[in-house]
Parts: structure tokens; C-alpha cells; sequence
């Protein structure tokens, strides 16, 4: 498990897909294609990257001399969930469920005697635990309206907003004694979100009170080691943040001294640790607002290639990386903690509003769908340490040292896992909140997609509305309707993912003529009526990703979603109650399977078809998963589990069996818990490869 020190490994990293967007992509000239009319008023153009032309005078983007914002974050509120939605589920089973419920379930989250809600900041339990849970119960209050969830917010904010000292240093005493304000950086995430939603004008004297504080801290006792050290890119938002809002100069040279006593993210990997890339990759690219010197926002993507081209040879967005990325241990069988996976969508929500690409978001996307949903039990009241790409058998036994913790680290338990347990709770909050953002030309972007509605002020200082409604990733189309008086004329950002190639857009409709290209956006700007409708089209195919570096291991992929093997799950509870339970989850059907596929047109040998068995209101369950694929698959006897019960690792494809072929369910891969999603290649030619 995860502790205040740490002594990462080394390692190196190749990239899953080839990223379309270079870290050179700022340099490009932008691609814009002639305006084409649908509507005697309407301009379309497409775009690599959204620019940071101007400054949007509605929302706080970035004050000179920093690089003007390309996306801005809209305040919290401003986006709300379709409550017919899966995501809008997501958040009230959230609210439920264990996230909801900590203050009962976690010592580190009761109010009473806690350090974090007294005064003089003496008590118990003040490190990362309480912040890294509030964060995402603060969010979670404010986005479903939860009376219950809302007034235990607002106790707590009492309460850091009380222990600020004359010096101004807030939160527990014990942490400023040992010249850690790694807790306080996440504790701030929490108070920007109360800020956004309250407009309370306590906040912003009280942050630049800390700061100036900060200031006074010796250099040698600034960031001195550990989580803060590594994860300093945190302190630097806020830093910008802050500035941002106030226009105080001074923060700007203490987000300097900051980026200088940060870990050196900028010449290279500075921590192997996976939590700790997912935080530190995007430093280097925060500081580029402010130096504006491209070298910085490349350092950023050169990380991130490294880091996927050893360990992220897999689906799902996330790295092998089960405590550190370790070198010689990248198999799909490997797996990523739940912090790593809220904490890498975090990292790439922020680097689209700093770069204006498309490409973030896809990323950011690739784990919402694929791999967070498989972290937690179906109703969201349990959670677990570790996930796998490749996972038949969530129990309890130690599974060290092909895992480098030892204990359970895979079964699923409400009371467990304490650093995951606390923080998981603001991946989808964030998320819902990072649906839409304004542009720098007081417009609005789409950026990443589900059924919600945004409601914001735009160019001319007028109110809009557009609501959302798509039951995407499991479908490809997205329907908008505008609602606004007075039309008003702004731009429509549309982000077309990577993995589309010819999207269609009506408006009102009539077919629009585009040439959007993938990894692109689309603008779509008009003097804009009440009742337009759009509706974008994102045709999603099924492609075979091969995973060279894995053995030639192969993924169904169709539009933002990786497949798996349908696996039967037999769930036994072995701890809690009737309320709390935890659960080890074993297969009841065989999983060794290899896929038979055309090798001249492998999405052939595939057949896309709607799930029509549903039992569950949970979309991402085994149980609730709307679509399936079927295709052609024949066991490989030799593909056995560890003696440990981790699946084994794979040996080069193709793969040689002669075993009857099957037909075999794949289901998308967010919907499993438990999965195989990624394949050996298997044929039963005499030049295949025999494992052993």
C-alpha cells in the first residue's frame, strides 16, 4: 500500500496507439476548410487544435503574461447530468454507495476529533485521507443536490476555513511540522469547487493568505521529498489558479520557485511510481503557460509516450504500474490502482484546457469507459486496490511478487485499500463537470461526451442553454438543442475522437457539409435560434489493435470502447453486512481462449449485436451491458492460471490449437469485472506457436 515515503523503481515505456496529435502539434499551421453552408448563416471550419485567441471575458482563463487558455473550465454547476443518463446514475449509486457513506465507513472521515475540522488544526487523522475523499464528496454534493451530502460539505469547509493560524497556514499543525503540504494541495481542489459553486468571498483572501505564507518557507523546507515533491504540478495549478482570479504578480514568481523545487519532470521520469507519473507527467506542460516555450509542453508528451510505450502496451488507457512501473513486468495481467486512473483522467481533463487538443480528452475518455468502471463492485459500494486488463479471479491471496504488494489487493471491499478507498471519489465528478468547457472566443466546446445539459454565458453577454442527449459510448450519435432568446452568435466546438474518420452533422435536419478529419474540431458558429437542433454523428467501426510488445496480443476496439471476453461471475461475500459487503468474484465459465480472426479483414469474423437480456440498471456490469460482439475463438489448454490465480502470462501470437471452434461473447470492457481484453492470435496452422 501506499505510504508517505517511497523508493520507486525504474523502468522504461511504448506506446498502445500510434497518438495522432504530435507534442509538435502547437507548430502546425491550422488545417481550416472553406466555409460550407447548411444554413444561409452558418460557418463550419475544422481545426487541428482550438487556439487561445482571445479572452473570453465571461469566464477566468489565464491573465497575462500567461498563455492565454484555449478551454476554460466552466464553474461548477454549470453542467448537469441528464438524470435519464448513465452518467447521472453513476453519480447518485456514488452518493449510495461507499463514496457517499465514508463518514460511517473510514475513521480518516469522521468529523469528531479530526484535524482537519478543528480550529487549531490538533486532532486525529490529518493527512491525504480526508482531503483526497472530499474532494470528490464536495463535487458529488453539488452536482446531484444531495441535502445530506450537501450540509456534511459545508461542515467540513467550517472547518478548514477555521483553522487558518495568523501566519496563514491552514489544516492540521502536525503536517506544517514536518514541511508537508502535500494534504493541504489536495485540500485545495476541495475549496476551489466550494468557491465555484458558492461564490463565497472567504475563500480567495484565505487561499492568498496561505500562499503568502508559502513564500516564507525556506527553500530546503519547500517541497523537500516525497508525494509533494513529485506531485508539486498539483500546487502550481492552484498557484495559477489563483492568479488567475486575483491578479496578484507575486504568485507568479512563487509558481516559479514552485516549478523549481518540484521534481525534475522536465529532464525526465522522475518517479516510476504510478500514482506519482499520473500526477507528475503534465508538470512540465502546466509551466509551459507560463514560460511559453514549447520545449516545456513537449516535455509533457515525451513522459507520457515513454511511460505507455513500456507499460501501456495494453486497453484501457492506464500502465502497468501495481504499486511502481517495474521493469520486465508489462503483461496485461498487470494492473493499475484506482488512484492511478482517476488521477491520469484528472491529468488529462487539465492538459486539454492548456493545449486546445483533441487528444487528451480521447485519453481521458479510454479509462472513463474502460477501465474506472471495473474499480468498483456494480452499485458502487465496494471498490478495489488493483485492476487488470487481463483478470479472471478478483480473491483474496497474495499474489506478490508478480504483483510487488503483497495481501489482497483484488477482491472488492467497502472499508479497504484506504488511499484508493478515499480518492476514487472525484473521477466521475470530475469528469460530468469537464463534459463542457468555453472556449477563449466565448463559445462552448464539447468535449467529452454524455447526456447533460450546459448552461453558460456567451459572446454578447447572453444565456445559453444546450442540452445533450446520447446514450454514447454505447452509441454513435449526439443530438444538441440549443435553447437561447435574442440569438445569439458564438462557436460550437464539436471534438471528433481519434478513432473516427468520417462523422456527419445535421443541423436542424439538413445535412451539413463537413470535411472534419479525426482528432479534430469541428466549429459550427451561427447566430443561433431557440429550438436549432444538431445532431453529430460519430460512426464507430470495430477495429484489431495488435500489442506488439505483449506477444503480438490482439483488442477489439469499436468507437472509445475495448471489448472483452463475457465471463460468468460467481460473487461470494466474505466480509460486511447486509449493506457493506466484500466480495471475491470467481469465473463459472472457461476464459482461455484465443480469437480466429480473417487475417485479411479481421472486423469480418465479427458480429455487433444488441444485448437484449439486460438485467441490470447498471450499464457497466456484466449484467447490464447493452451491446455485445460475437465472434469465432478456440481454447488454448496451455493458457492456465498462476498458481497465484492470475491469469498467465501471454506467450507469442499466433498461437497454435486445434480445439473446436467456438462462438464466444466479448462485452465492452468497462463492463466487465471479470475480463480478458487481450487476446493471443490463435490458428490452427503448423507454423503457429505451440505454448509451452
Amino acid at each position: 500500500m501506499r505510504h508517505r515515503g517511497g523508493n520507486p523503481s525504474s523502468g522504461e515505456w511504448v506506446m498502445k496507439i500510434s497518438i495522432l496529435v504530435a507534442p509538435t502539434f502547437l507548430m502546425l499551421v491550422v488545417s481550416c476548410f472553406p466555409f460550407l453552408r447548411a444554413q444561409s448563416d452558418l460557418s463550419v471550419q475544422t481545426v487541428s487544435f482550438l487556439e487561445g485567441q482571445g479572452r473570453n471575458q465571461y469566464y477566468q482563463g489565464n491573465r497575462g503574461p500567461l498563455r492565454p487558455s484555449p478551454l476554460i473550465k466552466l464553474p461548477t454547476g454549470a453542467v448537469k447530468p441528464d438524470p435519464n443518463g448513465w452518467l447521472h446514475h453513476e453519480l447518485e449509486m456514488m452518493s449510495d454507495g461507499f463514496t457517499g457513506h465514508l463518514m460511517e465507513l473510514s475513521k480518516w472521515c469522521a468529523i469528531s476529533g479530526s484535524a482537519w475540522a478543528s480550529s487549531n488544526g490538533e486532532g486525529e487523522y490529518g493527512w491525504e485521507e480526508l482531503p483526497y475523499w472530499f474532494r470528490g464528496f464536495v463535487d458529488l454534493a453539488y452536482l446531484t443536490g444531495d441535502k445530506r451530502l450537501l450540509d456534511a460539505s459545508h461542515a467540513w469547509i467550517e472547518g478548514v476555513l477555521s483553522s487558518q493560524d495568523s501566519s496563514g497556514y491552514f489544516g492540521p499543525r502536525e503536517n506544517r511540522e514536518e514541511h508537508d503540504i502535500w494534504p493541504n494541495m489536495i485540500m485545495l481542489y476541495a475549496l476551489r469547487t466550494y468557491y465555484e459553486a458558492s461564490h463565497d468571498e472567504r475563500v480567495l483572501p484565505f487561499m492568498v493568505k496561505y500562499f503568502r505564507w508559502l513564500t516564507t518557507v525556506s527553500l530546503e523546507n519547500y517541497l523537500p521529498g516525497s508525494w509533494q515533491k513529485i506531485r508539486g504540478g498539483d500546487n502550481l495549478d492552484h498557484l495559477y489558479w489563483l492568479y488567475n482570479r486575483t491578479g496578484e504578480s507575486w504568485l507568479l514568481d512563487a509558481a516559479r520557485v514552485n516549478h523549481e523545487r518540484t521534481a525534475d519532470w522536465t529532464g525526465g521520469i522522475a518517479s516510476w511510481h504510478g500514482v506519482n507519473l499520473c500526477h507528475g507527467f503534465r508538470e512540465p506542460a502546466e509551466y509551459y503557460q507560463q514560460t511559453n516555450d514549447l520545449r516545456y509542453l513537449e516535455a509533457t508528451e515525451r513522459n507520457y509516450r515513454r511511460v505507455m510505450d513500456s507499460y501501456g502496451q495494453v486497453p484501457g488507457g492506464m500502465f502497468a504500474a501495481d504499486e511502481d512501473a517495474r521493469q520486465g513486468y508489462g503483461d496485461p495481467h498487470q494492473a493499475a490502482e484506482t488512484c492511478s486512473m482517476v488521477e491520469m483522467m484528472h491529468s488529462d481533463e487539465m492538459l486539454t484546457q492548456i493545449t486546445g487538443s483533441t487528444v487528451w480528452a480521447d485519453r481521458c475518455e479510454e479509462i472513463a469507459f474502460n477501465s474506472l468502471p471495473a474499480a468498483t463492485t456494480p452499485d458502487l459500494k465496494g471498490l478495489h486496490y488493483l485492476t487488470a486488463p487481463n483478470c479472471v479471479q478478483l480473491d483474496r491471496s497474495n499474489k506478490a511478487p508478480m504483483i510487488e504488494n503483497s495481501g489482497n489487493m483484488f477482491s472488492y471491499n467497502p472499508r479497504d485499500y484506504r488511499c484508493c478507498q478515499h480518492n476514487f471519489g472525484f473521477g466521475w465528478p470530475y469528469f460530468a463537470e469537464n463534459l463542457w468547457m468555453a472556449t477563449a472566443d466565448e463559445g462552448l466546446a464539447a468535449v467529452l461526451y454524455s447526456a447533460c445539459s450546459v448552461t453558460a454565458t456567451v459572446a454578447g453577454g447572453k444565456s445559453v442553454t444546450i442540452t445533450e442527449k446520447t446514450e454514447y459510448p454505447f452509441d454513435d450519435h449526439i443530438d444538441f438543442v440549443i435553447d437561447a432568446s435574442a440569438k445569439p452568435e458564438f462557436p460550437v466546438a464539436l471534438r471528433i475522437p481519434a478513432w473516427c474518420v468520417n462523422p456527419r452533422v445535421t443541423l436542424n435536419g439538413k445535412a451539413v457539409d463537413v470535411k472534419a478529419s479525426a482528432s479534430s474540431w469541428l466549429l459550427l458558429k451561427r447566430a443561433w435560434e431557440k429550438g436549432d437542433r444538431i445532431r453529430l454523428d460519430l460512426p464507430q467501426n470495430t477495429e484489431v489493435k495488435t500489442w506488439r510488445k505483449n506477444a503480438g496480443g490482439i483488442s477489439i476496439q469499436r468507437g472509445p470502447l475495448y471489448y472483452s471476453l463475457k465471463i460468468g461471475e460467481n460473487w461470494k461475500q466474505f466480509a460486511g453486512d447486509d449493506t457493506w459487503r466484500a466480495y471475491e468474484v470467481f469465473p463459472t465459465s472457461p476464459w482461455n481462449y484465443g480469437l480466429v480472426l480473417d487475417p485479411k479483414n479481421p472486423s469480418s469474423s465479427m458480429r455487433f449485436v444488441k444485448n437484449e437480456k439486460t438485467t441490470s440498471t447498471q450499464i457497466f456490469s456484466e449484467k447490464g451491458n447493452p451491446y455485445e460482439l460475437q465472434c469465432k475463438a478456440r481454447r488454448i489448454p496451455q493458457w492456465k492460471l498462476e498458481s497465484n490465480g492470475m491469469v498467465g502470462s501471454l506467450q507469442q501470437s499466433p498461437a497454435y490449437s486445434n480445439e473446436p471452434v467456438e462462438t464466444v461473447t466479448l462485452i465492452p470492457m468497462g463492463c466487465a469485472a471479470l475480463r480478458i481484453s487481450v487476446f493471443p492470435r490463435v490458428t490452427d496452422s503448423p507454423d503457429a506457436n505451440v505454448w509451452e
